[in-house]
């Protein structure tokens, strides 16, 4: 892969990410299971913009010296600042999801921040997945392009009829077939067991 970054920088931007990792899984786990307020959560959106913006001057200032052009510093540190805005903007939507999510899941506010958690694991390692078959297949077969535009559209009408149906949806949620298809494998129970990630269920331990 050819870059003008300097290699220093891109071990500087995987600690960062890994850091930042460690500080919300391990760091921040010993707060406990708290509702988190908006003071809260408004700090910490101002810390992690706040070091996103810290690494693009870190960019602008490695370009620069590693090619000794400012315009060309310029113009990456721009775009790295337009890309990060633009992914900050698309993912306002995500608020809603995670929202929903938790509505249909009854998961207490107490908890809510653990579970997105695992949840923004599953998204990285997921999405790292997609993003390489789907870019293979978008390379290979570009029809199929249509089918994924499909799909995100009968999705969407799915979720707006059943927000309108919002008390026979929660009133039947665990009815669903994923949930049906965990609980046929006795991987989790609708018990709430607490700060635990899982509680036990005769013969095993499962998830709730």
């Amino acid at each position: 892969m050819q870059t003008i970054a300097p290699l220093w920088l891109w071990a500087t931007f995987s600690a960062i990410v890994l850091v930042s990792l460690f500080v919300d899984f391990v760091v921040l786990k010993k707060q406990g299971a708290h509702v988190i307020g908006v003071k809260e959560a408004l700090n910490w959106s101002l810390i992690w913009i706040g070091l996103s913006f810290a690494f693009n001057g870190l960019l602008w200032w490695a370009v620069k010296d590693s090619t000794g052009s400012v315009a060309l510093a310029n113009s990456k540190s721009l775009e790295f600042l337009t890309g990060y805005l633009i992914e900050k903007s698309l993912a306002v939507d995500n608020v809603f999801v995670f929202l929903l999510i938790f509505t249909y899941f009854a998961v207490p506010p107490a908890y809510q921040k653990r579970v997105l958690m695992i949840g923004i694991i599953g998204a990285i390692v997921l999405r790292t997945v997609m993003i390489l078959v789907g870019g293979w297949l978008l390379a290979e077969f570009h029809w199929i392009l249509y089918v994924f535009g499909g799909f995100l559209v009968l999705t969407g009408i799915k979720m707006c009829g059943q927000r309108a149906r919002s008390r026979t949806w929660m009133a039947t949620r665990h009815s669903s077939f994923c949930a049906r298809s965990c609980r046929s494998a006795n991987t989790t129970t609708e018990r709430n067991s607490g700060p635990s990630r899982t509680a036990r269920r005769s013969p095993r331990r499962c998830l709730w």
